[in-house]
């Protein structure tokens, strides 16, 4: 069952260095990132009052603040502070941490905003399973027809808003159809990700996961690799072609709101929800609140 609007909870927002009422949290019509897309952020998740990796988490907004010639003016060691702090105010110790910032109203308001200010804000909600019964049955997933563009045309390592505009319509056409999610091919017509989410396959004991060359390289993913090389478990990272699908044993994807999540089902593709996956997601779940 859905809460309420995002626009209409109580709480408080952390706002270019102010704590205010959630329902005040507002930009005007005419901020610059609604009409152009400039906004970058992040994704993070807090464990018994913790959040995980939020350094690099901050350290990651700034790069793609860079990315995207949007001077972020704070920090990552300011953004840590602020992200702390509306952690804090919002009295949960487990919940969904979002770091955004993007070019305001300004004096500009064509595609140039150089003279617009940039703007941060943090805001913190409970946020359960990202796929609901999926996190334990396995997500079922269409394969969508966007594909994820080349470094040559966006930068494809920040996390911006205006680049998840295609995982949005792919997710959108997967819902129709009775799925959690899309798998995106890049480009090239190699495998690359979920809208979302990294994924990650199993075959004959190993982990297969795509070359993260023009796709997010998710600190999730990065972690999961992390720990599978610590329990002696090849991994390897490679262009996958679509074919190759329906070879693998075992499927699960990671990210952020993701975590680790079985997938059961790729398009006419189906994977068992075998014991590396469970296992993996079982201590990824132990390993963030550990830390």
């Amino acid at each position: 069952m859905a809460g309420p609007a995002y626009d209409d909870r109580d709480g408080l927002i952390w706002h270019n260095g102010e704590m205010i009422n959630w329902r005040d949290a507002k930009v005007h019509m005419l901020t610059h990132a609604l009409h152009y897309g400039s906004s970058v952020f992040e994704g993070e998740r807090a464990y018994n009052g913790v959040i995980f990796e939020g350094h690099r988490h901050s350290e990651r907004l700034l790069d793609s603040g860079k990315a995207m010639d949007i001077p972020i003016p704070y920090s990552a060691e300011q953004i840590d502070a602020a992200k702390d702090e509306a952690l804090k105010a919002s009295g949960l110790s487990d919940a969904y941490v979002r770091a955004f910032c993007w070019r305001g109203s300004g004096t500009d308001m064509g595609v140039a905003a150089a003279a617009n200010p940039v703007n941060m804000a943090v805001a913190v909600w409970a946020w359960g399973a990202y796929y609901g019964d999926a996190k334990f049955d396995g997500a079922k997933l269409d394969i969508s027809k966007w594909k994820r563009p080349s470094p040559e045309t966006i930068p494809c390592h920040a996390k911006a808003s205006g680049l998840y505009m295609i995982c949005t319509m792919s997710k959108h056409e997967a819902e129709a159809k009775g799925c959690s999610d899309a798998l995106m091919m890049d480009y090239r017509g190699y495998v690359a990700e979920a809208t979302g989410a990294n994924v990650f396959f199993v075959k004959d004991g190993a982990v297969h996961t795509p070359t993260p060359d023009c796709f997010l390289n998710g600190i999730t993913r990065q972690t999961v690799i992390g720990m599978l090389k610590d329990k002696g478990v090849e991994v390897i990272e490679r262009h996958i072609m679509p074919e190759e699908l329906s070879g693998f044993e075992q499927c699960w994807l990671t990210g952020t709101a993701a975590e680790v999540t079985p997938v059961g089902q790729i398009g006419e593709h189906t994977f068992e929800v075998g014991h590396l996956t469970r296992e993996i997601a079982e201590q990824y779940e132990k390993h963030v609140r550990a830390v």
